[in-house]
């Protein structure tokens, strides 16, 4: 069976009271970004990611960098169940490039 695109969206809530638990904030916040997930809005992330395997293997370095203290959620479905969202108020971010294409430079 051929794999699927698929999205994993990383939810958080992470306390800020604290100069420590900023850091620790601004840390994950940052590691999200390196790891190419795009802010959807306010502690939402999404990544594409091309199957499975790569979901899992991102699920584990997530595991890693998470903060001791807060919520984190990772919910990972397909791309054509992401393609199904609805906006009640406001629109999609269309400046953001976020697709499956690739990138080519000869």
């Amino acid at each position: 069976m051929r794999d699927r695109i698929m999205r994993t969206i990383v939810f958080f809530d992470l306390p800020n009271i604290y100069a420590k638990d900023r850091r620790n904030y601004n840390l994950f916040r940052k590691f999200l970004l390196n790891e190419g997930f795009l802010m959807l809005q306010e502690s939402v992330y999404s990544k594409l990611i091309l199957n499975s395997e790569q979901s899992k293997l991102l699920l584990e370095r997530i595991r890693k960098k998470s903060p001791k203290k807060g919520i984190i959620q990772v919910l990972t479905i397909t791309e054509k169940q992401y393609s199904q969202i609805e906006y009640i108020i406001g629109e999609s971010n269309t400046k953001i490039i976020n697709s499956e294409d690739k990138l080519v430079i000869l």
